[in-house]
């Protein structure tokens, strides 16, 4: 058997998670009821908690701050934004820190990386999770790749109950506009952000420029996944410079986040801000 023989063979060996399956299916088959529920009201709250979970949540928070400590807040607000990372129903920070740090540790390793770009876009994208990995989904092994963070109570407790924090949510949505806003806040806001999240770990490492050939990897900068995830896109960029706060290097490479950090900055929230090397 050749060594592309048995890369075929172990990557389905991992063996599928039915849980996974059903939960993902569930979600989206709910936000497929959108169009009998529409309200431009409902897009709105999608809209900005899309924004919220995913710009501020998930980009600013998991990625750019508990993920690469690109730069420091007071804690009282790190633990604010990582809730609202949690409640983009992407996993709980310890989990999404250490994968996140397993690709970068390992980038588009087979086996070493849990979405390895080499195997496909379909298994970058989501088949890594139907597939799981013990490496990347038992908190016993995932944890020693954010002892940072594992060592939290409070990230803990987050990283273990983060679904229930949709209760609260979609309580407070049916209460101001029933199942309208519940049905567009809730189920179709996680589908696009599930797949503009994913794209990043897809997409970006298909197509796009280079602008650091030096990377040992084939991470591009995709202008469209940039548009769709707050500057997340640039990620040719990123992963020649992971530790750096902004994502884009060039005026036109737009990173609504970095904006969002640079604002922290002017209110004295944002500190030691690790900027990309001179020259």
């Amino acid at each position: 058997m050749t060594s592309k023989s048995i890369h075929k063979a172990s990557h389905w060996s991992l063996g599928l998670s039915w849980t996974n399956v059903f939960f993902f299916g569930s979600i989206h088959a709910a936000a497929l009821l959108a169009p009998w529920f529409f309200s431009w009201s409902a897009v709105g709250a999608m809209v900005l908690l899309h924004w919220l979970f995913g710009g501020i949540g998930i980009c600013l928070g998991y990625h750019r701050l508990l993920t690469h400590r690109s730069f420091q807040v007071p804690k009282w607000l790190e633990y604010s934004i990582a809730v609202l990372g949690a409640l983009a129903m992407q996993g709980g920070p310890v989990f999404w820190v250490g994968g996140h740090r397993q690709h970068h540790l390992h980038t588009e390793d087979w086996d070493k990386d849990p979405y390895s770009a080499k195997r496909g876009f379909w298994w970058s994208h989501m088949l890594w999770i139907f597939y799981p990995a013990a490496e990347s989904f038992d908190p016993k092994l995932y944890r020693r790749w954010a002892p940072d963070l594992a060592k939290d109570a409070f990230y803990c407790w987050l990283d273990k109950y983060f679904l229930l924090l949709q209760l609260p949510v979609a309580l407070g949505l049916y209460a101001v506009g029933g199942w309208s806003l519940v049905i567009y806040g809730v189920f179709l806001r996680a589908v696009i952000l599930w797949h503009t999240t994913w794209l990043i770990n897809s997409a970006s490492h298909i197509t796009g420029y280079r602008s650091f050939d030096e990377t040992e990897d084939n991470s591009r900068n995709l202008w469209w996944t940039a548009l769709l995830t707050y500057g997340e896109g640039w990620h040719n960029n990123h992963h020649a410079y992971p530790n750096v706060a902004p994502a884009g290097r060039t005026w036109w490479e737009i990173d609504p986040t970095w904006w969002v950090i640079q604002g922290l900055q002017k209110l004295g929230l944002a500190k030691k801000v690790v900027m990309p090397p001179k020259g």
